[in-house]
């Protein structure tokens, strides 16, 4: 059962001309392409929000409308805090769990 639907975007200047620009899977993944590409993220930002699923979103994720979603927004940053790569999650709210881990000072 589909679990998350995710949309990935990456700056037309990192992406062009790379498999990041494609339709397919990564061999090796995006974030060991990004880092030979000289992008290697530093920091990250997420913002969760709640609301009730599309219709399309409904019929993949195999969940009824009444059940609402996550939306989780992650865009990861460079040491120069400049963007190189940006998700955005959709998942069925009682199906996951989100934990952060934070170190202060």
């Amino acid at each position: 059962m589909p679990c998350e639907l995710t949309d990935t975007y990456y700056p037309a200047g990192i992406a062009r001309g790379t498999p990041l620009a494609e339709r397919r899977k990564i061999p090796g993944g995006a974030v060991t392409l990004l880092a030979r590409l000289g992008h290697r993220g530093v920091r990250v930002r997420e913002d969760v929000t709640a609301r009730m699923p599309g219709a399309e979103e409904c019929g993949v994720l195999r969940m009824a409308p009444d059940e609402p979603v996550l939306l989780l927004s992650r865009v990861t940053l460079d040491g120069a805090d400049r963007p190189v790569q940006a998700d955005l999650m959709v998942m069925p709210a009682r199906r996951q769990r989100l934990r952060y881990e934070m170190r202060l000072g």
